[in-house]
């Protein structure tokens, strides 16, 4: 869908578009558009941004009644403001319910979630905040794996306390049923459910690049160079269906969030008009909120990533008060650091702690210093704020980073 900006004489075309019959011409510079209708448009630069689709994992009964896919962040989101109001005394009927919306409406039985990730978290969050039975099901051995451990643990403790169901190394192999999804069927159990939302990831969307001879990157997302510029003269690519330069290993990689196709977008209109614009590299920058905790996360955290891009990497943890020990208020940050044993450059780092008490906000310090590529020890010398409503006189960042710093 696109609204037309009348003021800025920019001519958009909204409806349906079927991707399997729309294609680029590279050499005639035309895009033809096949939906309701054909439209061919000549281009002088094209943008090509067709986002991504959700992953289907190999499982049995993803086509039954009562199984809907999450493909994105704002899928998750957009489910879980709508059942907040369902649960509230608004009316059930929403006029922007999507299928998905429209089962929940009657769905009194227990939701599996399936994927352990930022949609899954959220998912579980919505639906056991307003009175579901929800189980969910994680193939690995931990929630939220690109975050550290230690917020691993404690989300997974904080969903267990608000009596979310969580199955680690949870192979869903079937959901089971006749037309309609009975249950989450896995390698040594059987759940019964009576709606699964499947939350495992997305992949870029890329068909229509490739049938135009765009070339794509190693991590099967659509490469281009610092500018956004794909092998296609004058073809950009910007957001989920594309790959950008990591910050700390100098590599591409694939890191569809919304911040990253904002600002690669802006940077390519700068640049076709006539001011050139690099779009600027990703630090893998997430937050997640679950119940009454909230994490965070950049960088580089996992040790073997971290080696094989020429790193040795050293982690610590610590916990440490989010306001002045005296002040009536506050509670716990948890904030893990890792860095290079041999320069001490600071590599990622993972915080949480109870919302509102600024694992979140505390998280930016972090990305600075990721994407500056500066030393535990210059982290440790950061002028952060510091009142006793807000903080310690030591920031829990700047304490992790001092001990980080002692064990180089």
């Amino acid at each position: 869908m696109c609204f037309e900006r009348a003021a800025c004489s920019i001519p958009c075309r909204s409806g349906p578009l079927d991707h399997n019959s729309s294609f680029i011409d590279p050499d005639d510079r035309t895009v033809t558009a096949r939906g309701d209708g054909e439209v061919v448009q000549e281009y002088d630069h094209l943008l090509v941004s067709t986002g991504a689709q959700a992953v289907r994992p190999p499982i049995d009964g993803l086509d039954r009644e009562g199984v809907y896919t999450l493909g994105s962040m704002s899928d998750g989101k957009e489910l879980r403001e709508y059942v907040g109001r369902a649960r509230s005394e608004d009316d059930l009927q929403q006029p922007d319910r999507g299928p998905a919306c429209e089962f929940l409406e009657t769905c009194n039985g227990p939701v599996g979630i399936v994927g352990g990730g930022y949609i899954g978290v959220e998912m579980a969050e919505a639906l056991a905040a307003n009175d579901f039975e929800v189980h969910l099901f994680q193939r690995g051995d931990r929630v939220l794996k690109s975050f550290s451990e230690a917020t691993s643990e404690a989300v997974l403790d904080h969903l267990s306390e608000r009596n979310v169901a969580v199955n680690l190394n949870a192979e869903v192999e079937e959901l089971a049923g006749s037309d309609a999804v009975e249950a989450v069927v896995t390698s040594d159990d059987r759940v019964p459910v009576e709606m699964v939302l499947v939350g495992t990831g997305v992949r870029p969307r890329t068909e229509l690049a490739e049938e135009a001879g765009i070339e794509l990157g190693e991590t099967g997302a659509i490469a281009a160079d610092a500018y956004r510029e794909t092998n296609l003269p004058d073809v950009y690519a910007a957001g989920d269906c594309a790959e950008a330069e990591h910050v700390v290993t100098g590599e591409p990689t694939y890191v569809p969030l919304a911040l990253t196709a904002n600002r690669h977008g802006r940077a390519i209109g700068r640049t076709v008009a006539g001011t050139p614009t690099e779009g600027g590299g990703v630090a893998g920058t997430a937050a997640v909120k679950a119940f009454e905790m909230e994490a965070a996360r950049t960088g580089i955290l996992d040790h073997r990533t971290a080696r094989e891009a020429g790193f040795d990497p050293v982690t610590e943890t610590v916990d440490a008060k989010s306001r002045a020990g005296y002040y009536p208020a506050g509670g716990t940050v948890t904030v893990t650091l890792t860095a290079d044993r041999e320069s001490g450059r600071v590599l990622g780092g993972s915080l949480t702690s109870e919302y509102g008490e600024g694992a979140v906000h505390r998280s930016h310090a972090l990305v600075g210093g990721v994407t500056e590529g500066i030393t535990v020890d210059e982290l440790s010398d950061y002028d952060l704020a510091y009142a006793p409503p807000f903080n310690t006189t030591w920031d829990p960042v700047l304490t992790a980073a001092k001990v980080l710093d002692g064990h180089l």
